[in-house]
């Protein structure tokens, strides 16, 4: 018995394909942030502080391409804060003992968060400094 070869193996369906595949996905994506909203406070504050920024993001932009940025440094604390949760709860249900590189890995994680904020941070500072002449 000879294996087949593995380019000429036809990857499986996973059952969804086109416009359903999509909405499937949307489902799943809406489902993982309301899990994130219930189970995570560092999101929901995250949340919270971002939608706290968008009005002083857009009083403090005197351009679009500034808003945008300011915007988009926000959607990325929420984007790495998902991901930072994601990788906790896995590593949280495959073992409940300390072990270096899970914390390794969590501590990695949580640093991805940081330099977002920093970046947020960076980023609104840098507008501001603009707009007040400070620069």
């Amino acid at each position: 018995m000879t294996e087949a070869d593995p380019q000429q193996q036809k990857p499986q369906q996973k059952g969804n394909t086109g416009f359903l595949r999509v909405v499937k996905a949307a489902g799943y994506s809406t489902q993982g942030v309301k899990a994130a909203w219930q189970h995570e406070s560092a999101f929901r504050q995250e949340l919270t502080s971002g939608i706290v920024l968008l009005p002083l993001a857009y009083w403090l932009a005197e351009t679009w391409l500034q808003l945008l940025l300011m915007i988009w440094a926000c959607a990325l604390v929420l984007i790495t804060e998902l991901l930072n949760s994601a990788i906790e709860t896995v590593l949280d249900r495959v073992s409940v003992e300390q072990h270096t590189l899970a914390g390794r890995a969590k501590d990695i994680a949580s640093a991805a968060v940081a330099l977002a904020i920093f970046l947020v941070l960076g980023t609104y500072g840098a507008v501001a400094a603009a707009k007040f002449g400070w620069l």
